[in-house]
């Protein structure tokens, strides 16, 4: 037996509660994982408080994310005892997910869990710090240096944003950061950003093309707001784009592109290959201090994260919250 968050739909609508379930209820799998830690991510919350169509059947565990230890495996690559990670794949969307403390899963999502982290800080860091980095992997791979200027964060305050902020940091870059929580300047601030700005200067409908501000930029709002970061990047600039917290539509021209050499580059987190992955979380290794997981992380129980849900699409949640199985 073990529990987890279930979430289930009938004609009176979903009905979202921590349950106690028997194992023979795992869903097809050759590893099966104790998990440890999870997190609880925009995606997850959307899926809890059912505001967003995040889950494709039912029921459903959800969690994008999970740490833990292999319990079984019929896959060569794992051995019970390991220690293993999982980001996206479809986890909690269509195959249940890490908000549990059991998980059955396809081997072929996992990697092992980098020996720099714990299972707590690993979650911590999560899908969100884990898509922070690809997005500055992208920057990189587009020949974005410290010395070309500024790069901007938009959504500064939230888990992708406030990593973004502390990885370009470390890597020397001056920062800018765009919240709507202006009163979490000091937090941002401490996070590595140079300047704070409002998201009222980036949210509503602009013009085609703006003053050149910054020389790169990870947006992870969309909407309008990646519209005007496009028209606001200097010539040749490169904006990742990788969340769409205002908005799936992008209300932009093509004269960033074809005026300034503008690069869009597009930054997926759920399906990426094995050595992109373990690329990945080699790199927040190498860049991520214990103290910066402390500063950005707050830690919950299982039955905390229903409540929670609604707290983090409220807008009342900063930086990551990590789920712990065993509070």
């Amino acid at each position: 037996m073990f529990k987890a968050i279930l979430i289930d739909k009938n004609d009176d609508g979903q009905q979202v509660s921590v349950q106690t379930l028997d194992e023979s209820r795992l869903p097809d799998g050759d590893v099966t994982v104790r998990v440890d830690c999870s997190t609880l991510n925009y995606k997850d919350a959307l899926a809890i408080t059912g505001k967003g169509p995040v889950v494709r059947q039912f029921p459903m565990v959800p969690g994008i994310d999970l740490a833990g230890t292999v319990e079984s495996s019929t896959a060569e690559a794992y051995q019970p005892g390991d220690a293993v990670l999982l980001n996206g794949w479809g986890v909690g969307e269509k195959h249940w997910g890490g908000l549990a403390e059991k998980a059955r899963l396809d081997s072929r999502w996992l990697i092992p869990q980098p020996a720099a982290f714990t299972a707590r800080q690993a979650m911590a860091i999560g899908t969100a710090g884990y898509t922070a980095m690809l997005s500055v992997m992208a920057l990189e791979r587009q020949g974005v240096t410290p010395e070309q200027g500024e790069v901007l964060v938009t959504g500064a305050n939230g888990g992708v944003g406030s990593y973004a902020i502390a990885l370009l940091s470390r890597l020397g870059y001056r920062v800018v950061a765009s919240t709507g929580r202006l009163e979490e300047a000091d937090y941002l601030k401490g996070l590595g950003a140079q300047e704070v700005i409002d998201r009222a200067e980036l949210s509503e409908p602009g013009r085609p093309l703006a003053k050149e501000r910054w020389a790169a930029a990870i947006d992870s709002v969309g909407s309008h707001t990646l519209a005007n970061v496009l028209a606001g990047t200097r010539y040749g600039g490169t904006v990742a784009a990788c969340g769409l917290a205002q908005g799936m539509d992008l209300p932009s021209s093509v004269a960033p592109f074809i005026l300034r050499g503008v690069t869009l580059a597009g930054i997926d987190s759920v399906m990426r290959p094995y050595a992109d992955r373990v690329e990945a979380w080699r790199r927040l290794g190498e860049l991520l201090a214990p103290e910066q997981l402390d500063a950005i992380t707050r830690t919950i129980s299982l039955e905390e994260a229903i409540d929670t849900a609604g707290e983090l699409l409220a807008g009342r949640v900063r930086g990551r919250v990590v789920v712990d199985m065993a509070r």
